[in-house]
């Protein structure tokens, strides 16, 4: 066990005070109690738990808890008063760094550690060291469960749940290997947890347990909240038109799963879409995630900037480190112009540093997450997002041509339970010019509610009226419509 041989290496070599960041604590504890119990008798040294509900308790004894240091600072002087060898582990001791007496307690008991041969163990899920204690101390990070102990993890579950049942379960070998990949990222115990999940319903290991996974996944890793998990995703026939986005995304699919694996063939990195308010180019993320049945995550980029040097760069990372942890999925950046525009107005720099943090890791990244970004106003971005090599490329979303709107037009009245042929959707095609595909499901919409204030059965005479009583944005704003798409006719690939 690598973790367990580099933890006593850790506690070997001298080092007062070891920072340990995990949400696996039952995990990190039990891994002490072995290294404790098993060592050699020279180096032997006594374990004792500190929690502030319990107090001090020696565990490689198992020995009852001591209520009368549950208060920190009773507990530090006592460790302090005890001039014999020993590994104290301070459980969730964050809260109390604030305190200087508290401070200096553990810097007295970290500078006299070393003859007294003392360890002591910070524990918690999150912890900042006080400038006095940082040349005292160290981190050691515990790793996650690999590929191969995780498939171990979930046969043992299966294996407990068929001596429970009196029964085997019915395991699918592809649902069975996509779930001990999509597990990748977790502590020990939570990919026990979430494996426990996807077997105690149904008994069975199937492909339907995979997105309720996922989903608990990203629960537990979402911890900034700038990443949202999207629960509705799309299908391309949903989508109506860009053609040869669809089929751009099809030549993909098998590269960018690992459904054929060649060495030649790189996952793709993602498109950037660009194009005029309103033709689709958030459903089209949408809809990538569904085609390729993965999970679909927004990045908010609002939500990354931070008020303090450094934090946002640091949310921005954290939340790319999960999205690779999610992996295979597509990140989903809409409108991404306002999270990375020009920085001219920047005195702090903030946005620079996020930009080339956002750009080093779409050029370093291996995990297979697909970025699906969407802009309106391309000019706003700067160059090096849009250079040739950034995205895999880069689309435009026009307005949509006749038979397009046609099938728009038909997509939006069967989804409101409405046969299309009865509203003879061809000629009202021809009677939209110009809309994009979100006025002309607008219009379907308020034709509705107009045949419904007037107590009849709607039909093509009111989706016509709509439609004649709109103004579409290429009519209200011609001219940065002509322009954008003056600008995209030999700069960008036609989405459709």
């Amino acid at each position: 066990m690598p973790d367990r041989s580099d933890l006593e290496l850790v506690l070997s070599g001298g080092t007062p005070v070891v920072v340990v960041e995990t949400w696996d604590e039952p995990g990190f504890l039990d891994m002490l109690v072995q290294i404790a119990t098993q060592a050699r008798r020279d180096n032997y040294r006594p374990l004792f738990r500190w929690a502030v509900t319990d107090g001090l308790q020696r565990l490689d004894l198992a020995l009852e808890a001591q209520p009368t240091t549950a208060d920190p600072r009773d507990a530090l002087r006592h460790i302090r008063a005890v001039d014999k060898p020993g590994i104290y582990a301070l459980l969730d001791f964050h809260p109390y760094l604030g305190d200087p007496v508290h401070v200096r307690l553990l810097k007295d008991i970290a500078l006299a550690a070393r003859r007294r041969r003392q360890t002591l163990l910070l524990v918690s899920h999150q912890l900042k060291v006080p400038p006095e204690l940082e040349r005292l101390a160290a981190r050691f990070e515990m790793s996650l469960p690999g590929e191969q102990e995780r498939a171990r993890i979930v046969q043992r579950i299966a294996d407990e749940w068929a001596e429970e049942s009196g029964r085997p379960v019915d395991i699918d070998p592809h649902a069975l290997s996509l779930l001990v990949r999509n597990l990748a990222g977790l502590s020990t115990a939570d990919t026990e947890r979430l494996a426990r999940n996807a077997i105690v319903l149904d008994g069975a290991i199937t492909a339907s347990d995979l997105p309720g996974v996922m989903q608990a996944k990203y629960q537990l890793l979402n911890r900034d909240g700038v990443l949202s998990y999207e629960y509705d995703t799309a299908r391309f026939a949903d989508l109506g038109g860009l053609s040869r986005f669809k089929e751009w995304l099809g030549q993909r699919r098998a590269a960018f799963l690992g459904e054929r694996p060649d060495a030649a063939l790189e996952p793709p990195k993602g498109v950037l879409l660009v194009g005029v308010q309103g033709c689709g180019k958030s459903l089209a993320a949408k809809a990538t995630a569904g085609v390729y049945g993965v999970p679909l995550l927004a990045l908010d980029f609002g939500a990354v900037y931070d008020r303090y040097h450094g934090e946002s760069e640091r949310r921005l990372r954290e939340s790319l480190r999960m999205a690779e942890l999610m992996a295979p999925c597509v990140l989903w950046i809409d409108e991404i112009e306002k999270g990375l525009a020009s920085s001219s107005g920047d005195a702090s720099g903030t946005s620079q540093r996020v930009l080339g943090t956002f750009l080093t890791w779409m050029a370093e990244r291996r995990a297979p997450v697909m970025v699906v970004a969407t802009a309106n106003d391309i000019s706003a971005l700067p160059p090096e997002l849009v250079r040739k090599g950034r995205f895999d490329e880069l689309f435009f979303v026009d307005l949509p041509r006749r038979e397009v709107r046609q099938e728009i037009l038909d997509i939006h009245l069967a989804r409101r339970g409405l046969p299309p042929e009865r509203f003879d959707t061809a000629r009202l095609a021809l009677a939209c010019e110009g809309f994009s595909g979100a006025e002309l499901e607008q219009a379907v919409v308020s034709a509705l509610y107009a045949a419904n204030a007037l107590e009849q059965s709607p039909g093509p005479g009111h989706v016509l009226a709509e439609l004649r009583r709109t103004r579409p944005l290429s009519v209200v704003m011609r001219e940065r419509v002509e322009a954008l798409r003056a600008w995209a006719n030999e700069r960008t690939v036609p989405a459709d």
